[in-house]
Parts: C-alpha cells; sequence; structure tokens
C-alpha cells in the first residue's frame, strides 16, 4: 500500500499541475489580448478626437462657446485635449515632489560621479520647492480662466521635459529609473496637449500694444547665439584639434556634459531662435514659444544656482559656489518672461493689438 501511494502521487499531481497551469496561461491570453484590443480602440479613438477639426470645440485649438471669464472667452477649451492634458499634468505635480524627496533623502540613490550626483540632488531640491508649487499654481489658476496661468502651465511643463532628460538618458540606472521616465514622458504628452489647445491667436490679440515684445526677441535672439555659438565652437575645435571642451563653473563628467551640448543644442537653441524670429514678426506663436522657454528657463536657471552650491557643499575638486554672471543672466531671462506675462490683458481681446498691426509695404505705406 505504501510503495502503491508513492508511485501513484508522482504520476497524478504533476499532470493536475500542468493542466491546471496550462488552463491558467490559457486564461492569461485570452485576457492580455481583451486589454490590448480595449487598450488599442481607447487610444484610436483619442487620436480621432485630437484630429478633429480647430474650430471642433471639443477638442480644437478654438475657444469653447459657452465659456467666459470676466467679459472675455476662455482659450482652453472643455474637450478631451485640455481634460487629458490637465489630467496629466496633476500627474506629474504629484510625482515629481515625490521623486524629488526620495532623491534628496537617500543620499546613495545617485550612483553617479560624485559632481553627478550632486547635481541630480540640487535639481531634485529645485524640482521640489519651485517648479512643484509653480506647476501646482498655474494649474489652479488656468482652471479659473488665467492666460497667464496657462502659459506659466506650459513652461513648468516644459521645464519638466528638459530636467528630466537628464535624469532619463545621463543619469547612471537607479532606483527611481521608472518614476523619472514617467515625468519625462507624462509630461513631454502634457505639453503637446496643451499646446495644441491654445487658441493662440486670441493669446495674441490681448497682448498690450505697448509691451516691448522686440526687446524680449532680442534677449532669445541673444541667448540662441551665445548658447548655440559656444557649443557649436568648443565642438568644432574638438573635431579640429582634439582638444576637449572647456569645462564649465558647474563640473559636468561624462556623460552629463556631452548630454548638455546635446540637448542644448537640439532644443534650446532652434526654441529660442524661431521663438526670437516669430516674436520679432509679431506673429502669434512667437508670443507663446517665447514666455514658455522663458518661463522654464528661468526655473533651470534656479537648478544652476543650486547645482552649485550643492557640488561646493560636497567638496567636489575644482567647484564654485557662485557663478558672479549668474544674476545678471537669472535677472534678464525673469525680467523678459515677466514683460511677455505681464503684457497680457485680462480683458477682451483688442483687435489693434501688435498681432493685427498693419505691416508696411515697401514704399513705406500701409497694406
Amino acid at each position: 500500500m505504501t510503495s502503491s501511494t508513492v508511485s501513484f502521487r508522482p504520476r497524478f499531481l504533476p499532470s493536475v499541475r500542468l493542466a491546471r497551469l496550462r488552463s491558467a496561461a490559457v486564461e492569461g491570453a485570452a485576457s492580455m489580448r481583451r486589454a490590448v484590443r480595449t487598450s488599442v480602440a481607447r487610444v484610436a479613438d483619442a487620436v480621432r478626437r485630437i484630429r478633429r477639426r480647430p474650430d471642433d470645440p471639443v477638442a480644437g485649438t478654438g475657444p469653447h462657446p459657452d465659456l467666459t471669464d470676466g467679459g472675455r472667452t476662455t482659450t482652453l477649451g472643455t474637450g478631451t485635449t485640455q481634460v487629458a492634458a490637465r489630467r496629466l499634468s496633476v500627474a506629474v505635480a504629484g510625482l515629481m515632489p515625490a521623486a524629488s524627496a526620495v532623491g534628496l533623502a537617500w543620499r546613495g540613490l545617485y550612483r553617479d560621479a560624485p559632481a553627478n550626483a550632486a547635481t541630480f540632488r540640487a535639481y531634485d531640491l529645485g524640482s521640489l520647492t519651485v517648479a512643484t508649487p509653480l506647476l501646482a499654481g498655474a494649474l489652479v489658476r488656468a482652471r479659473q480662466g488665467s492666460l497667464r496661468a496657462e502659459l506659466l502651465w506650459a513652461g513648468m511643463l516644459a521645464y519638466v521635459v528638459y530636467m528630466y532628460a537628464y535624469y532619463v538618458f545621463g543619469a547612471a540606472f537607479n532606483a527611481l529609473f521608472l518614476a523619472h521616465v514617467a515625468l519625462f514622458v507624462l509630461a513631454a504628452v502634457a505639453l503637446a496637449l496643451l499646446l495644441r489647445s491654445l487658441d493662440v491667436a486670441s493669446i495674441a490679440e490681448r497682448i498690450r500694444p505697448r509691451t516691448p515684445v522686440r526687446a524680449v526677441s532680442a534677449v532669445l535672439g541673444l541667448l540662441a547665439a551665445s548658447l548655440g555659438g559656444m557649443w557649436t565652437w568648443f565642438s568644432l575645435r574638438f573635431a579640429v584639434t582634439g582638444a576637449a571642451p572647456e569645462e564649465g563653473l558647474l563640473l559636468q563628467p561624462a556623460p552629463i556634459g556631452h548630454l548638455g551640448y546635446a540637448m542644448d543644442l537640439s532644443t534650446l537653441v532652434p526654441g529660442y531662435a524661431t521663438a526670437s524670429v516669430l516674436l520679432w514678426r509679431r506673429r502669434p506663436w512667437g508670443y507663446v514659444l517665447g514666455a514658455v522657454l522663458l518661463v522654464a528657463s528661468a526655473v533651470v536657471q534656479v537648478d544652476y544656482v543650486l547645482a552649485l552650491a550643492f557640488q561646493s557643499a560636497a567638496r567636489i575638486p575644482g567647484a564654485t559656489a557662485f557663478d558672479p554672471q549668474e544674476p545678471y543672466i537669472a535677472a534678464v531671462i525673469t525680467g523678459a518672461a515677466a514683460v511677455l506675462l505681464a503684457g497680457l490683458r485680462r480683458g477682451p481681446a483688442v483687435r489693434g493689438g501688435p498681432a493685427h498691426r498693419p505691416a508696411r509695404t515697401p514704399t513705406g505705406g500701409r497694406r
């Protein structure tokens, strides 16, 4: 009896277990197929909504006919595009302070060169204490119909995309990698949706005629020329002579230094240049791009100052606690952003604004 029982169990139990495993695998595959089909259907539906006509109040870029605030039509509709952008932005506003707090509290999180680890912790402090409150406040005010808050909202999303690209592509693999990827992707998608939902022409119409937009355009052009010229010069010099690019006051060992060149030359420099040209010609997108880039850049300057202080506090060899040129650079960028935001009217759009000034003909008359 004992021997038969012993010989019976090994033959019977594995077959039962295999049958159960096969059944579970079949059910799991079926559930996965259903989930994939549902997800694809939802994505396709969202894409169809986003690609509707620009004058469609559900997903277009025009103002919603039923929303007014203080005598003006709001620039964002209440459709799918705005709702998606807002929900993604709320997720960013919740995840960013959590990831930043962990980065500050967990001193061994960043397994990078000491200078880069100190820089990432400084960026965490800037994101926690400056970027998060600005983003949260902009979301609240934008929901109330504030034009300035909408541009501030977009600027903070641009900041998140730019800064977290360094975490995703430049930091050594760490425990918050997935959180950093999520922040980068969520902010990028939210920014694209938000920019699409803005009534750009209405924003340009509300710029006060006396706003010195060409002075702001000159600032953007100077930023593009100085930043692009400096990185291009160092890159060409290396290509010809093999001389490594000079280290700035903020120490950025590989791969952060190379990533900084790539990020600035591929995003900030063309963005500054495009916004400068459009703003100089008083095109509607010039106001939006200029405000978004300047807001994001102003907060990036805060992170730069913090990074210098963190590297010095960490006693990194060669670190400098203060950049004497930084107060002037930060003041110019912040002032230019403030000029564009302050230049927005609260009331109805005025057709005589800078976006609608008639252009001069070659003979000096007006068209």
